[in-house]
């Protein structure tokens, strides 16, 4: 049976690593719409790009796509995610996805993996997704974002430290220049699922000490008492669009 939910494709021109990112071609298509139709391959009945620019938003309303006009002065995406819902009308009980505008290549699958897992875990206001960390270098960088469930898939704590720590091999600085063996460590993929509840709860939030130590907004929900759905993605997706660097390997790979 097919499930309602709506994706929600939040892009901002102002990025300022990288200006103008979603409009940046990618095999003769800029691409926010790359992401765009990924989407629409999903089982979303709705397929919303949110953006406070109106070059995107004439360029999505070419390829089709229903647009959402933000305010340029929110202080993060799940703040832009729930101007959408409101504007628009959303329920409380509904589920949006909201799907990041510099993931071309992102896998339909998983957007429908975390719309299913918040709706099958009712006590959960949101759902989100991991893989695997199989190497050293990746455990120990502080901009791959690590995650530690229960055994329910609870999500216990988000972190750029390595979580969790290994004290008995740590604890010898020679034990930290080889990969531990037998423990799981999960790397957070950014995709959510969000009922919409929380995205209204969540605006009148304010930033929680730990978010602010970690510069991860999801500990703001927890902080408050809200439960995240953590799952093993059923499809790894490839890495997202941060820099030009990534773009020009982005390229490539449409080129293959």
């Amino acid at each position: 049976m097919v499930m309602a939910f709506s994706v929600v494709i939040p892009a901002r021109f102002g990025s300022s690593r990288f200006p103008g990112k979603p409009l940046a071609d990618i095999a003769g298509k800029p691409m926010v719409q790359h992401v765009y139709e990924r989407a629409i391959q999903s089982e979303a009945q709705r397929v919303i790009v949110a953006t406070d620019d109106q070059r995107i938003a004439d360029a999505a309303r070419g390829f089709g796509a229903e647009v959402c006009l933000t305010s340029d002065q929110h202080p993060s995406g799940t703040d832009r995610l729930q101007e959408v819902v409101h504007s628009l009308g959303f329920y409380a009980d509904d589920i949006v996805v909201n799907v990041q505008g510099d993931e071309p290549l992102i896998p339909p699958r998983i957007i429908n993996q975390v719309a299913h897992n918040l709706r099958a875990v009712p006590e959960a206001s949101i759902a989100t997704l991991s893989e695997p960390i199989n190497d050293l270098e990746s455990v120990l960088n502080p901009n791959v974002v690590k995650v530690v469930a229960d055994q329910k898939g609870r999500a216990l704590y988000f972190s750029r430290a390595p979580i969790p720590w290994p004290r008995d091999q740590f604890s010898d600085p020679a034990g930290r220049q080889v990969m531990p063996q037998g423990i799981n460590f999960q790397r957070h993929i950014g995709i959510y699922a969000y009922r919409v509840k929380l995205l209204n709860d969540f605006v009148g939030w304010a930033p929680a000490p730990v978010e602010e130590t970690e510069c991860l907004e999801q500990l703001r929900a927890m902080w408050n008492g809200a439960q995240i759905h953590v799952d093993v993605a059923d499809e790894q997706p490839p890495a997202g669009v941060d820099t030009p660097e990534d773009l020009e390997r982005i390229r490539h790979l449409f080129e293959q």
